[in-house]
């Protein structure tokens, strides 16, 4: 061997020891941060926002939360939104079979024409009891909490919204809820939406919010919206719950269209772990409470603006969803391209963000680009072996039916070991495209599901 050449292998080698040192060092820091002694508080996700955001308030809606014991004990477990007269409501929801009681009943309320109404509204969300496969006795529970809110604020039994999340098929001790009614209806703030986004977690480390601040005709629009999402995360719909508000003028019919584009694009293209849950429920409430004019066509300049306003948030809220996934610790972008259609590009994104092979070699930081190929070959979408390339950042991985010519294993197993992680994959076959968001799959989420119940 060549002086030359005997140098070059001394430096792989070099390279590829520093990857390896840094990977090990990843682990124990992720080991360190995910010890803890029994009864301790979750650690917050190595992915999580440094804080809470300062959310622009909305004008028309006022929060509270408290404990009401419903699972958990020491901490606030329900959450409360009165909304003003003459509120717009838009929601999509899981498309389960087996879905939750309070979401069969927002379905039908919005059916019957709630959505939109002189009357206030109000949203009410328990967390640790989903009340999900309790037969008759879910309906009348959410039957009870709506008869009870309604009483208090003074506003029909159809404009009361309700969810639970949590352990699906126990009975939902409702009363506990109910009667602490009045202490939420006197807590009422417009400023308390952080301790309401608190109230709805689960397993989720962080609460999660985000907002945006836009003008229609020289007058600001306000948008806030919370989300509780950690696991049981592949929404066909939404993810989990997440509730937006905003002060815009905006009939019901134009931000149901709106919402159903945007939720396409931001919470059905997140994914944790192939899970659907019961209780998915995605609502948007507009007090119209802005002096903003009123936002009545849907090609207009305003109409524009406010909805990339609103998909912002939303798709703000959906990857905070993904950096709290149960367990996860690393962040991946999935950017799909030169599918037959768009599709097509979407099953090969959450063929791939799905993989319980490729999210343990993410986790295990190992550039393992064959579990890629074989997702995208398992997906059931148009694919040529030979037109396939894949790409980690600027890294060529493989292209046209076999490794790269300049691949370097060193320099790929290098980008694993960053904590945010873009994966492109082309198929070479039209035009159709997809961006998908995931974590990796850790031992972390098996103890914290394996734990869930007990």
């Amino acid at each position: 061997m060549t002086k030359t050449g005997t140098t070059r292998r001394w430096k792989m080698i070099v390279v590829k020891l520093r990857a390896e040192v840094a990977r090990l060092r990843r682990r124990l820091q992720r080991e360190r941060a995910q010890a803890r002694p029994s009864g301790a508080a979750a650690p917050i996700s190595p992915l999580a926002p440094a804080r809470f955001p300062r959310l622009p308030p909305v004008a028309g809606v006022e929060f509270a939360s408290c404990a009401a014991g419903v699972r958990y004990s020491g901490r606030d477990d329900v959450m409360l939104a009165r909304l003003a007269p003459g509120t717009r409501i838009a929601g999509v929801f899981t498309r389960s079979a087996t879905r939750a009681a309070p979401v069969l009943d927002c379905q039908d309320k919005l059916a019957r024409g709630a959505a939109a109404g002189p009357q206030g509204a109000a949203i009410i969300v328990n967390s640790g009891n989903a009340n999900a496969f309790t037969g008759r006795a879910g309906a009348a529970s959410v039957a009870a909490i709506s008869a009870a809110v309604a009483g208090m604020l003074s506003i029909p039994e159809s404009r009361v919204f309700s969810a639970s999340t949590g352990v699906i098929g126990e009975p939902l001790a409702h009363e506990r809820i109910t009667a602490r009614l009045p202490d939420l209806v006197s807590a009422l703030a417009p400023e308390r939406i952080e301790p309401a986004a608190r109230a709805i977690m689960t397993t989720d480390t962080f609460a999660k919010g985000a907002g945006a601040e836009i003008e229609i005709a020289g007058v600001p629009v306000r948008i806030s919206g919370i989300a509780k999402g950690s696991g049981m995360i592949a929404p066909d719909m939404a993810t989990m719950l997440v509730y937006i508000f905003t002060d815009a003028t905006i009939e019901a019919a134009l931000l149901q269209d709106m919402l159903v584009r945007l939720n396409a694009r931001s919470f059905n293209c997140i994914t944790v772990d192939s899970d659907t849950s019961t209780s998915d429920t995605l609502m948007v409430a507009a007090t119209g409470c802005s002096a903003a004019p009123a936002i009545t066509e849907a090609d207009s300049a305003e109409a524009r603006a406010f909805e990339a306003a609103l998909g912002g948030v939303m798709r703000d809220l959906a990857h905070q969803v993904v950096r709290d996934g149960e367990g996860a610790t690393k962040f991946v972008e999935l950017r799909v391209s030169g599918a037959q259609d768009d599709a097509d590009a979407h099953k090969v994104g959450m063929a791939i963000a799905n993989s319980p092979l490729v999210k343990t070699a993410i986790a295990g930081e190992d550039p393992n680009w064959g579990r890629i190929v074989m997702a995208v070959g398992k997906s059931g979408a148009a694919a040529d072996r030979d037109r396939l390339s894949i790409r980690l950042g600027d890294l060529l991985l493989a292209e046209k039916g076999q490794r790269a010519a300049q691949y370097n294993e060193a320099d790929a197993a290098a980008y694993m070991t960053r904590q945010e992680l873009l994966i492109g994959v082309d198929l070479g076959l039209g035009e159709g495209a997809a961006t998908i968001w995931t974590c990796d799959l850790t031992h972390r989420y098996i103890d914290i599901n394996a734990d869930y119940r007990s």
